[in-house]
């Protein structure tokens, strides 16, 4: 759902931002809050999932349009937390994309200060399903009641039986608070590898996200770089001769990340080739126990700084 709350029965309510690139029903399935990034195309302001779809960016980038990003402001994530407080949330976790990458990370935590419950702000480190995969899970636990021993076993232990006088009193579940959440969160953010193709290194460049050296490798030298995203920010992980090389190469790391683990969740995205993203994710699956795997367009905002032609794998343990 973009910038809207459903009920809140549970304890924590999790935010995300759109860049975690999540097909709007599995989002909604999860009781995601996902708030909008903008961008702006020839100097006119859109508002992704809003009034701009992947499809339109891609057309205005392959004309030559002027195409810029923005993050939410901190009003956008104000309203979001507020929304979500009304629905019942009493916490709230709001996990987003690489601080190194945005400052939507420094919007969320703007917000929380005016928020009228506690929000603890989790910088995924990561971007698109790497981002998605770690909103999913904290929105999955937040969601999963858990039984009122395993709030404090240790508490329960000492505790003497009393006798059973009548009807036995039923506990309530008991949902997990803001810490847990949040930990999951983090923790699914920090298991995720993300690599991806670009045809072009002039988008990733232009928008800062990529350092002028290595934007050199292709415009320069004429070399396909696989990257990747580490410590925030996207770096060369390998490079390779030709596009054909480097969807090989792509997939070679890809599943020996995926055999080398136990069960995985993949995701692999696409801008515009949605048929080599399924094909991919296909073969994919079928080198380790696959709990859940996710085709879905990068979106507009990624496919801003990417380009057309992108394609990524992104591996989380499930």
């Amino acid at each position: 759902m973009t910038g809207r709350a459903a009920p809140h029965p549970r304890r924590v309510a999790v935010v995300t931002d759109s860049t975690a690139a999540l097909p709007p029903a599995l989002a909604a399935a999860a009781g995601l809050t996902v708030v909008p990034l903008d961008v702006t195309i020839d100097g006119v302001r859109h508002v992704e999932g809003v009034d701009v779809t992947p499809a339109q960016l891609l057309h205005a980038l392959e004309r030559g349009a002027r195409v810029t990003t923005s993050q939410p402001p901190p009003s956008a994530f104000a309203a979001a937390y507020e929304r979500a407080a009304a629905a019942g949330a009493r916490e709230i976790v709001s996990v987003h994309l690489s601080g190194e990458m945005s400052g939507t990370v420094r919007s969320a935590r703007t917000a929380a200060t005016v928020s009228p419950v506690p929000v603890r702000v989790v910088d995924s480190g990561t971007v698109a399903l790497g981002l998605g995969f770690a909103a999913l899970a904290a929105a999955r636990c937040a969601a999963t009641p858990v039984a009122p021993a395993a709030v404090d076993p240790e508490r329960q232990r000492r505790r003497r039986p009393a006798p059973t006088l009548g009807r036995r009193r039923v506990l309530p579940p008991a949902w997990p608070d803001v810490d847990r959440v949040a930990e999951v969160a983090a923790a699914t953010a920090a298991s995720t590898r993300t690599w991806f193709l670009v045809e072009s290194l002039e988008h990733l460049r232009r928008g800062g996200r990529l350092s002028a050296p290595a934007a050199a490798l292709g415009t320069v030298l004429g070399l396909r770089p696989l990257l990747a995203v580490q410590d925030g920010r996207v770096v060369v992980a390998d490079k390779v001769r030709t596009r054909r090389a480097a969807r090989e190469r792509l997939e070679q790391v890809a599943a020996a990340e995926v055999g080398a683990r136990g069960a995985v969740r993949l995701g692999v995205h696409h801008a515009g080739d949605p048929a080599a993203a399924e094909a991919l994710a296909q073969r994919l699956t079928g080198h380790a126990e696959t709990v859940e795997a996710v085709v879905a367009d990068a979106g507009a905002v990624l496919g801003a700084h990417a380009g057309p032609g992108l394609l990524a794998v992104v591996v989380a343990d499930a």
